[in-house]
């Protein structure tokens, strides 16, 4: 922590300085924060329902040939699920995973005239997306407010003293009360890559974490 610089009290507070100093850690907008690689909001959408149980890294092996072969919504949704299975089985759960993609294809084509939907309300009526992908998708790929919450946010919440909420749709409305608007998707994704690189489920590395001097779990891991 800055030396001379309070230690925050609130949750609140405390939310606010983990951005501060996590932004000076992983510096960047949503869309380099963002470990999915893609060229478009069809992309980073058809990535996250892979990402389901699977590495980023994993995804990243296999989306280049699944969208050299269904590029659009529209190629997708006619697909043979067999070739979907074929092209994603090594990120797990690939047979449920063939039919949120094609079912997500279709309700593009179907209602959306081929587009990824910008809605929440929208969103959730998607095959194979909660609000966590849609959030995803919407603070990256779309430039709109949105706060992925998965197990990573949800572990430092609790950490950090964020929330004891448990439920991730409550985690992401306490959290988007504390975080700007337009801040919301870089906020989570930073606290993503902290809890991967640093804040780990089983051993937290609390004697490296810039966050350790106010955390209320630091040295407890």
């Amino acid at each position: 922590m800055v030396e001379g610089m309070a230690r925050p009290r609130t949750p609140a507070g405390r939310a606010r300085r983990t951005h501060e100093l996590l932004a000076l850690e992983y510096p960047g907008p949503a869309v380099d924060l963002c470990e999915l690689e893609h060229r478009n909001p069809f992309e980073l959408l058809a990535a996250t329902i892979l990402s389901a149980q699977c590495t980023d890294a994993r995804v990243n092996l296999v989306t280049p040939a699944l969208f050299a072969r269904f590029a659009t919504p529209e190629e997708l949704a006619v697909a043979n699920p067999t070739d979907v299975e074929e092209l994603i089985r090594s990120t797990g759960f690939y047979k449920n995973k063939t039919k949120s993609l094609i079912g997500m294809a279709n309700a593009l084509v179907d209602r959306f005239d081929g587009s990824v939907p910008t809605a929440m309300t929208d969103w959730v009526t998607v095959p194979g997306v909660g609000r966590k992908t849609a959030n995803v998708v919407r603070s990256v790929a779309q430039g709109l407010p949105g706060l992925p919450v998965d197990t990573h946010v949800l572990r430092l919440s609790q950490r950090l003293g964020f929330t004891t909420e448990t439920d991730p749709v409550k985690v992401e409305h306490v959290l988007g009360a504390m975080v700007p608007a337009g801040e919301r998707g870089e906020f989570s994704l930073r606290v993503i890559l902290h809890g991967r690189r640093v804040c780990a489920a089983r051993k937290p590395a609390c004697g490296r974490c810039v966050l350790a001097d106010f955390c209320p779990s630091a040295g407890r891991g």
